[in-house]
């Protein structure tokens, strides 16, 4: 009898895990890495439309002409695909790559209507590396929003967890703070700090980064 459901389990187990296989390889399957020369060649023709993924800080920086801002951080699919024309591919990037395949994959429901989908390989750095030109703007800030609250986070901890060791143990709530503060951002998909940090005056042109996310 044990034998019996044992060898039950297996099966379901072994199906279960063929399952989850088939689906990520459909899933991959659908997303196709691009390289940027060509990339260029669908923005030129009208082929495509390039999609930026970073956030409007990053963006705001360093982008690449005629790419379309919609940031992983607060990405919907259904948005990003009224974007695109009837006909049109749709091309992701990012920095390096790694953000692009992932709003990728996440656009990847809708291949099954005939909608192109890629990922540009290496992001803005590899199309950098081709001598592809970009739209620079150095009144950004060098340090992005999202490095600026890891740094103001970070120092928080560290001066809460002091405090608390060599003056007074309540100044434990400064990290615990801290703490409770990333844990609502990451349910909901908002930072305050980052929203404060954004409207500084040195990241004036940053405005609409609300995400701690990294």
């Amino acid at each position: 009898m044990n034998s019996t459901n044992d060898t039950q389990q297996n099966n379901f187990s072994a199906q279960a895990i063929s399952e989850i296989h088939d689906k990520n390889k459909s899933t991959n399957s659908a997303v196709a890495n691009v390289h940027p020369r060509e990339v260029r060649k669908w923005l030129e023709s009208g082929e495509a439309i390039l999609v930026d993924v970073r956030e409007a800080d990053e963006h705001a920086r360093e982008r690449i002409q005629g790419a379309q801002l919609a940031a992983l951080s607060t990405f919907n699919p259904s948005q990003v695909r009224s974007m695109a024309k009837p006909g049109q591919r749709i091309v992701m990037h990012c920095k390096s790559g790694r953000r692009a395949t992932d709003a990728a994959r996440m656009m990847a429901e809708f291949a099954s209507t005939g909608l192109a989908i890629s990922s540009m390989t290496g992001g803005i750095e590899g199309w950098k590396t081709e001598q592809l030109p970009v739209v620079l703007n150095t009144a950004v800030s060098k340090i992005s929003v999202m490095r600026q609250v890891q740094i103001v986070i970070g120092l928080g901890v560290l001066a809460g967890a002091a405090l608390a060791w060599f003056v007074h143990p309540a100044f434990i709530v400064i990290p615990a703070f801290f703490g409770a503060g990333l844990t609502f951002a990451g349910v909901s998909g908002t930072c305050a700090l980052a929203s404060i940090i954004g409207k500084m005056p040195w990241n004036k042109l940053n405005s609409g980064t609300d995400s701690c996310g990294i």
